[in-house]
């Protein structure tokens, strides 16, 4: 199984998270945001390097650097 930051995803692709890295706070920041593994998200637009995404029914935007956390 090859593991890819989300960063690396095609718009309008679903990809299921394998895994969230970085640190504690930082992955509590992700799972408050819905961010589970397990869940299914979906890269909606990247903007200068920014990612809008669907995950469980919502438009989050996340940063670059946040995005490259979540292994899909």
């Amino acid at each position: 199984m090859i593991l890819l930051p989300l960063t690396m995803a095609k718009a309008g692709e679903e990809n299921i998270i394998k895994k969230i890295g970085g640190e504690a706070g930082a992955r509590q920041f992700l799972e408050n945001l819905g961010f589970v593994v397990g869940s299914t998200v979906t890269v909606v637009a990247a903007i200068s390097g920014n990612l809008i995404v669907n995950i469980k029914e919502s438009r989050v935007a996340i940063s670059r650097e946040m995005a490259g956390k979540i292994m899909v």
